[in-house]
């Protein structure tokens, strides 16, 4: 039965973080990371970024467009 409970919470939790982020930017892609190397780097743990890495993730686009920070007024 708390195994049941568990399921049901995880499976709301999971549903309602998803469902609300329906129209954020992360769902209009089909892909979570831009490149094969993108994706290499994410997963390797990232724990100490060469100037190799920083040239890719410049040319191949990684960080998508960049938005100006506007302060509070």
């Amino acid at each position: 039965m708390k195994k049941l409970v568990m399921l049901v919470a995880l499976a709301a939790f999971l549903f309602g973080c998803g469902a609300s982020a329906t129209q954020s930017e992360f769902w209009k892609h089909d892909t979570m990371y831009r490149t094969n190397d993108h994706m290499m780097f994410s997963w390797s743990g990232y724990s100490s970024p060469t100037r190799d890495h920083q040239k890719k993730s410049m040319d191949q686009g990684w960080w998508g467009i960049e938005i100006p920070y506007i302060p509070a007024r």
